[in-house]
């Protein structure tokens, strides 16, 4: 018999990923948590139903999260992941010696889950560098002002637990977390599909009336709705373009799959449909 599982991107498409066993099934406190194993993606994990990464393409959103940012900034030393329990951002970040600290907000047993079926990941939470703060990132952001120089929010559900990090008060309280020329960036969604298009647009509002500097940039994830992915960069003073640096990031010699020089001038460059989108709530 053959088993399949089924991610529900709206009620009439859903991408279906034939797998040949589950390796673990819980609920937490927080969500449903599953992971699988497939032959075309490999292993992947799943929160209430919905595909957090596989193993076959998790390298594009952590390298496009990670290094879009850090080839941008020209002095991160303290860094806040929102999220991030995999530990794939964190091995992204640990290619940078110059960090000096990584402070990672997530759920105890999603970690778990991670290092007991996605290792690769999990190692960047090995880091001397890390420190894992199981608390609720919004009460977390509350108590830091002028901290950080870069924050990634790797929260992924705008509509359930995570509701809280997808807020005006969340964006606000990132803006005061950070120092006086830091950056935020964070998931954006899928603008694809009629019923993400709404989530989309509230995300773009909110952090472009928060910060002087609001872009958007684009990766293509398979196992992400549509296989279309948006993410956010929000800064107090570096523009994602005029401020990169590719000869600095170059030099450092990181070897990425996804992630290239000229794929970060590339991914600002937005299908008309999704700059009209941006640009109406921006006014």
């Amino acid at each position: 018999m053959e088993l399949w599982f089924s991610d529900y991107h709206t009620e009439d498409v859903k991408l279906d990923i034939k797998i040949e066993k589950q390796l673990f099934g819980a609920d937490t406190d927080f969500q449903r948590i599953d992971v699988f194993e497939s032959k075309e993606f490999g292993r992947f994990i799943s929160c209430d139903g919905t595909i957090v990464f596989s193993e076959k393409d998790e390298f594009v959103y952590d390298e496009m999260i990670v290094h879009v940012p850090m080839a941008v900034h020209p002095h991160v030393r303290k860094v806040l992941v929102i999220g991030g329990g995999d530990g794939g951002v964190a091995r992204e970040l640990s290619h940078y010696e110059e960090i000096e600290v990584i402070d990672v907000e997530t759920d105890h047993v999603f970690i778990d889950v991670c290092r007991d079926y996605f290792p690769d990941n999990a190692c960047g939470l090995d880091d001397p560098r890390v420190t894992v703060f199981n608390a609720n990132g919004l009460r977390f952001l509350r108590t830091k002002v002028d901290e950080y120089d870069l924050i990634i929010s790797d929260a992924i559900d705008p509509l359930g637990h995570a509701a809280g990090l997808f807020t005006k008060e969340f964006y606000g309280n990132c803006f005061r977390a950070l120092k006086e020329d830091g950056i935020m960036v964070y998931q954006h969604g899928s603008p694809f599909y009629d019923e993400d298009e709404e989530t989309c647009r509230a995300m773009h509002r909110k952090a472009s009336h928060s910060f002087p500097i609001s872009r958007v940039y684009q990766a293509h994830i398979p196992t992400c709705p549509s296989g279309y992915w948006l993410f956010g960069f929000a800064s107090k003073k570096y523009h994602p373009l005029k401020d990169f640096d590719a000869k600095k990031w170059l030099e450092r010699g990181i070897k990425t799959w996804y992630y290239s020089e000229h794929l970060h001038k590339g991914a600002f460059m937005l299908p008309k449909y999704v700059e009209d989108m941006l640009e109406e709530e921006e006014r």
